[in-house]
Parts: C-alpha cells; sequence; structure tokens
C-alpha cells in the first residue's frame, strides 16, 4: 500500500503563503533590529562623546548641619560646567543638594566643597556634571 500525498508537487504553483509571511517576517525583524541598534549607538555616543566634564566624590566628611566633599573633576581645557552633590539623611530623606561651578583651563581639578544641609547628613553623592 503507498500513501497518498496532500502537497501539490514542488515547484509548480508557486510560494506558499507561509513561505512569504516567513520572508516578510524575517525582513520586518532585520530592519527593526538595526533601528534598534542605530538607537543605542546614537544614545550612547550622546552620552559619552558629549559629556565633556566628569567628576567623582573621593572623600566627604559629614557635620552637623554640613558636608565637606573632596571632588575630582576632569574637563576638556577650557570647559566650564557644574556638578550637582546631594546629602541624605540616615533616614534617606534629602536634607542638602547643591551645584558647583568649575571652569578655566585646567583638565583635572581637586577641590574640597562644602554642602549645606537642613539636619545631620551622612553622605555625599555627585549626582552628575553638565558642561555649559
Amino acid at each position: 500500500m503507498s500513501t497518498a500525498t496532500t502537497r501539490p508537487p514542488q515547484g509548480r504553483y508557486g510560494r506558499s503563503s507561509d513561505e512569504r509571511a516567513d520572508r516578510t517576517l524575517k525582513l520586518v525583524g532585520a530592519v527593526l533590529g538595526a533601528a534598534l541598534l542605530a538607537l543605542v549607538g546614537y544614545f550612547a555616543y550622546h552620552y559619552v562623546g558629549q559629556n565633556r566634564i566628569s567628576a567623582e566624590v573621593i572623600s566627604f566628611k559629614a557635620g552637623a548641619n554640613s558636608v565637606q566633599a573632596h571632588l575630582e573633576v576632569r574637563k576638556d581645557a577650557g570647559t566650564s560646567g557644574y556638578c550637582t552633590v546631594r546629602s541624605q539623611a540616615e533616614n534617606g530623606a534629602e536634607v542638602g543638594r547643591a551645584d558647583f561651578r568649575f571652569s578655566g583651563s585646567d583638565t583635572r581639578i581637586d577641590r574640597v566643597v562644602t554642602l549645606r544641609t537642613t539636619a545631620q547628613g551622612t553622605t555625599a553623592e555627585l549626582l552628575g556634571c553638565h558642561a555649559d
């Protein structure tokens, strides 16, 4: 006994609708993947390439109504901008926030800045730096 097939002979009636749908889905997926990759690349360049000031908190000393933070700032020569520092209390509430300006031709600046607080601060956190 032989088994009868329900498929038409290959190549006789063109592509099936499933093959066309698969090809369309692959094409749409490739286009969307390329667009996503381009978008991620754009944002990475904008974040890394355009940020001309970077800094870090080296150490800090908390007082009753202020926090002294030692900042190390690296920037392009001639670039001016500011860095935002905040302090939080032991319970996590923000007790102080201030912007500290940096300018001049130096590319590396070490400075101790004083952040006034409304209560005892327990941290000195650098939120970010921005060029003017």
